[in-house]
């Protein structure tokens, strides 16, 4: 659905953060169009694997419905391009990724561009943001775990933090970004004014740290890993089974921890007053009950029962064989030159 078409947007970004957020603005209609360095790679972009045409699976998947063009900004022939399309051509929104600073040494900051554009959107989205200590400072998504409170709680006793597969950080400040420039253009519908949005990564994990970080503040007491219901103290967890696979067993509303007993055949535990908060003394025998029985066999009982027990899918289980994927179309395939790849659709569905 086209809902964005007076949205364009110049995108300077590159990696994982800032065409995330482009890649579903466009999505949703907004014109986008990706400036890229003449022989600089983009490192998730071109990311095996590629079809045989040379198509990665990122590049069908984070620049479709984007334009893209090759400029040298240290050159006079690539500012003044840019220049041009903002005059000329109506782009009405700029997001970069650079370190601060580095959009200026182009002549192309914020200030300088606001000068003939006044009702220019413009989005840094950067590690640290534009101001702080840390402003200056490289950064990945495990550095900026690392830094936000969350990996201190997380992970289990014995083993300490555990590497996500998949990066946190990176997907909440492009989220971040996106509702920025969706809130700062429907004010400009308004008044017609433009305005600078600064989106550190570092600020995106922030509120990650949800509840548990939210009662440290209040009481000054950190938490550490396996020490609540919600971080693997309790029932909360994932389980072996027999097979060596998983399931993830989130029965912590009294309805959903009754029904999972019933299904285990500890129906007695809640005569004895067993409950959300004191299960986790009993996490060892559900572990074991579990482990008696393999993966399809505890897929096939909870199919039954509504106790928030699913099983721990594969990535091709969960995307291309899934029938609730199909249906919800969370994936589906594009049309890239000569290919066709399966890949992700805008997670938001819109309609009539």
């Amino acid at each position: 659905m086209n809902l964005l078409d007076d949205l364009k947007i110049l995108d300077f970004t590159t990696l994982l953060p800032g065409p995330y957020a482009t890649w579903q603005l466009a999505e949703m209609g907004a014109k986008v169009t990706k400036i890229s360095a003449p022989e600089r790679l983009d490192l998730v972009l071109e990311m095996e694997p590629k079809t045989e045409n040379g198509i990665s699976a990122n590049r069908a998947w984070m620049n479709n419905k984007k334009d893209e063009i090759f400029l040298d900004l240290k050159s006079k022939e690539g500012y003044d391009e840019i220049i041009r399309l903002i005059k000329e051509e109506g782009y009405n929104c700029i997001i970069e990724q650079f370190r601060p600073g580095t959009m200026a040494k182009f002549g192309l900051s914020y200030d300088e561009v606001k000068e003939f554009a006044p009702d220019l959107i413009y989005c840094s989205l950067s590690g640290y943001g534009q101001t702080g200590p840390y402003k200056d400072r490289a950064g990945h998504d495990i550095n900026y775990l690392a830094l936000s409170g969350i990996m201190s709680f997380s992970g289990r006793k014995e083993e300490g933090p555990v590497l996500y597969g998949t990066q946190i950080g990176d997907i909440a400040s492009s989220l971040n970004a996106i509702i920025g420039i969706l809130a700062a253009h429907s004010k400009r519908k308004e008044n017609g004014e433009g305005i600078y949005i600064d989106i550190g990564i570092l600020d995106s994990l922030t509120p990650l740290n949800s509840m548990l970080g939210a009662g440290a503040m209040l009481d000054n007491n950190n938490p550490t890993r396996q020490c609540h219901w919600l971080n693997g103290g309790g029932i909360y967890d994932f389980y072996e089974t027999k097979d060596g696979r998983y399931l993830a067993v989130g029965s912590v509303e009294p309805k959903f921890f009754k029904v999972l007993l019933e299904t285990l055949g500890h129906e007695d535990w809640l005569d004895e007053g067993v409950s959300i908060e004191s299960s986790g003394e009993y996490k060892e025998i559900i572990k074991a009950d579990i482990k008696e029985k393999t993966f399809d066999q505890w897929v096939e009982i909870f199919a039954k029962e509504d106790a928030c027990v699913e099983p721990v899918l594969t990535v091709t289980e969960a995307l291309v064989d899934s029938e609730n994927a199909k249906e919800r179309e969370q994936t589906a395939k594009v049309a890239i030159e000569d290919d066709e790849i399966l890949t992700y659709q805008n997670p938001i569905k819109f309609r009539k």
